[in-house]
């Protein structure tokens, strides 16, 4: 008999993270991929990883989806629930950190801060203007002075007297890197001063006139990069937790409630199954001339046939079931 299971998906610029989780909310598998541009794909991969290692002993009773591609993979998965990201993180900290006060998360594309208080969110900013702070950007860094993401921190550590980088923007940071490469100090003062710098971006820009209350969380890929944990315990003077989960945090959370909406409501998953995951999805955008918005519509096809459209302002598109909006 199969066992019944919940799945979460965050579905982000950089990673595509997928969560499975039983009905004690303990996580029996997780993938990190690359998203590579090309969530769909990513989506398809990693579903049909999860049906190779589960897919025969579980059943799929709740789905949630997250991330800035949550609508993509709601289309494409049939989910329960539809979260953003602040939600999913602080639902997910709670989980593995019940008293948890501060939650700072850097993704791949952007950067975000929650306070909670008594265990609701009282306060949050996101920075998803700039890339300087974001994984996308240490992403490169590390590519440009040829060495593993997995060891850039490590590097960091090794550092005997960092320089000042300039980490506001991420053209004048990189700047600023070769610069102080140029006159000859070495990688590893070189990046210790950039993870100085992107927290310090951090702390003024996000953080500005929050109370940063214990115990904090740090979650997201970066929480993997001890050059950044040491800079962050370093200019706040307080410990910092990283979460067993820290990478698929976002995904954790769509699960856990996904779980609760499902129960809570006594319905059946609009889960479609692994099967369908497979199908030949494409995506493309339409220009509505129906008034002077002119709305770029995205319209999404699963076997050429049409399924979902978003992106308007009237509901045209959207909020409109066409009779060929079906999946197959």
């Amino acid at each position: 008999m199969k066992t019944s299971h919940y799945l979460g998906i965050d579905v982000g610029s950089v990673s595509t993270n997928l969560v499975v989780i039983n009905e004690k909310d303990e996580i029996v598998d997780k993938l990190y991929l690359r998203t590579s541009g090309q969530p769909i794909n990513a989506l398809r991969n990693g579903m049909k990883t999860l049906y190779q290692r589960l897919g025969k002993d579980i059943k799929i009773e709740g789905v949630g989806t997250t991330g800035s591609g949550r609508q993509l993979a709601s289309v494409i998965i049939g989910s329960d629930i539809v979260k953003n990201e602040i939600t999913t993180h602080a639902i997910a900290s709670q989980k593995l950190v019940p008293e948890v006060r501060t939650i700072l998360e850097i993704g791949g594309q952007d950067s975000k801060i929650i306070i909670l208080k008594n265990g609701i969110i009282y306060d949050f900013a996101m920075n998803t203007v700039c890339a300087a702070g974001t994984g996308s950007f240490l992403d490169r860094q590390a590519a440009r002075l040829e060495i593993p993401i997995e060891d850039f921190g490590s590097f960091a550590l090794r550092s005997t007297a960092p320089v000042r980088i300039a980490g506001r923007c991420a053209v004048f940071a990189e700047s600023d890197m070769i610069h102080k490469q140029q006159t000859g100090h070495s990688i590893e003062d070189i990046i210790n001063g950039l993870c100085e710098a992107l927290v310090r971006n951090y702390l003024n820009n996000l953080a500005k006139g929050k109370d940063i209350e214990e115990p904090i969380v740090f979650q997201g890929g970066v929480a993997a990069n001890v050059g950044i944990v040491a800079a962050f315990e370093r200019a706040i003077g307080k410990k910092i937790i990283i979460p067993q989960y820290y990478d698929v945090m976002g995904a954790y959370g769509a699960a856990l409630i996904a779980k609760e909406e499902v129960i809570k409501n006594g319905k059946n998953t609009n889960f479609f199954g692994f099967e369908n995951t497979q199908n030949d999805f494409k995506a493309k955008s339409i220009e509505c001339n129906g008034c002077s918005n002119m709305c770029e519509v995205i319209e999404i096809a699963s076997n050429d046939v049409v399924v979902a459209c978003w992106g308007d302002r009237c509901g045209k598109w959207s909020a409109v079931k066409r009779e060929n909006q079906s999946v197959s």
